[in-house]
């Protein structure tokens, strides 16, 4: 009975603490979101000489920035309208859309019907509206081809001929972040690598019983404990040996020798992390990391140390990879063709994916990575968030020489004085006994 008795105290109580941490992440959210609409939107809303930005989401089908702007109750048709007068503020206001959080939050002028999307777009007459067009960045081409259709028949052709992309006022607002962003992202990466690091060691790995895909559900499990997102699904949790990859997040069995790697991110407050861990699982009578595996690894560090060196901000993203690689040529590293691409070289192959991060784990913002072309011809800005990721591969005496993968990933800032960290990064190889 008093076991009983203490259970329900236990969950009496726990019901205020889950109330006030949602309150505490809505107000966070909502000073991030006044933060941006105060002090990045003017000023990328005139870099892309944009006088008036038009988001349209319909129930049901919501544009990507739905959370950035506030989230709220869309019926048939809603629009966010951001309009520059040429004052120091940005107007906004909110048609069709509404509710209790989106008001409280503080972030709009004004509130009104659907209806009044074209008296309102002609009472200020802007010369330039953009809309969330885009054939490289998906978070920027939130507007459905009908939702195209209908702003045309509303607005006419006095103003669909004004009509631009406003792909890059999305990439530029996104990537731009405010004091009180990165604060909450920082929390999102503490919450993302101690599950990382924990799931990668004795206290959820036993060797010859567990699963790849038992690690990666713990992991799944710790998400949904703390109120986790993520946007990558299921955790690659994976074995590499001397053939490459054998297997990801699958039913196979974690055997002594095995080299685990871990690439997955979390969700938070709408800021998504993107971060690696590795593991190695001693043989028996081992009792550390094996030369060969070490020194691959410690290539990696030294590839990563260079990168963080070498980017600075004010550069576009390309010229920036251009002196990554050029720095690592002259320190010995041989650059990749392409992806998987190694060699049977003596020198330590590497290709880099430094790519933006933040609202997604893949974010929207200026990147120094392969996958990324359009994006890589951007301005690197102070405040920028990337995923420091490269790829190097070594020469493992212990495989006949074949080469190690490895893969090192980290989340960081761009300042003024270049790549800064913000939480403790991957110092080494996890040992599992």
């Amino acid at each position: 009975m008093k076991n009983i008795l203490f259970f329900l105290l236990m969950v009496l109580f726990s019901l205020p603490m889950n109330a006030q941490e949602a309150h505490r992440r809505w107000r966070k959210m909502n000073q991030i979101r006044n933060d941006k609409f105060d002090l990045i939107l003017p000023e990328v809303m005139r870099e892309n000489d944009i006088d008036m930005w038009i988001v349209m989401s319909r129930e049901g089908n919501f544009d990507p920035l739905y959370p950035d702007l506030g989230g709220g109750y869309v019926g048939k048709n809603g629009y966010y309208i951001f309009s520059d007068s040429g004052s120091g503020r940005i107007e906004r206001a909110a048609l069709g859309i509404a509710g209790y959080l989106l008001k409280e939050g503080g972030a709009y002028d004004h509130f009104g019907a659907e209806e009044e999307l074209k008296s309102y777009v002609e009472e200020r007459d802007p010369q330039r509206i953009g809309l969330n067009i885009s054939k490289s960045i998906g978070g920027a081409d939130g507007l459905s081809h009908s939702g195209y259709e209908e702003l045309v028949e509303l607005l006419g052709a006095k103003y669909t001929d004004r009509f631009v992309s406003a792909e890059k006022l999305v990439s530029d607002f996104r990537s731009r972040r405010v004091a009180s962003e990165i604060a909450a992202f920082g929390e999102a990466c503490e919450l993302s690598y101690t599950i990382a690091e924990k799931a990668l060691s004795n206290a959820v790995i036993t060797p010859g019983i567990t699963t790849l895909e038992d690690v990666a559900w713990w992991i799944t499990e710790q998400q949904f404990k703390h109120n986790l997102e993520s946007s990558f699904g299921m955790p690659s949790v994976y074995i590499t040996g001397p053939r490459g990859i054998l297997a990801t997040s699958t039913d196979k069995i974690i055997e002594r020798g095995d080299v685990i790697m871990l690439d997955y991110g979390v969700g938070l407050m709408n800021l998504y992390t993107d971060m690696k861990r590795i593991a190695y699982v001693l043989r028996e009578g081992e009792t550390r990391v094996p030369d060969g595996i070490q020194n691959a690894f410690d290539q990696g560090v030294r590839v990563r140390d260079i990168i963080k060196q070498t980017i600075k901000p004010g550069v576009t993203a390309r010229e920036a990879e251009g002196k990554v690689y050029e720095a690592l040529e002259a320190a010995g590293f041989n650059k990749m063709k392409g992806f998987n691409q190694y060699t049977d070289l003596e020198e330590t192959d590497v290709i880099i994916g430094c790519h933006s991060v933040g609202n997604w784990g893949h974010g929207v913002g200026p990147s120094i990575a392969f996958f990324n072309p359009v994006r890589l011809d951007y301005e690197i800005k102070p405040s920028n968030l990337l995923s420091i990721e490269l790829f190097a591969y070594t020469k493992v005496p212990e495989w006949a020489d074949k080469k190690l993968r490895i893969p090192l990933e980290d989340d960081a800032i761009v300042t003024e004085r270049g790549v800064e960290w913000i939480y403790p990064i991957n110092p080494r190889i996890q040992v599992i006994k």
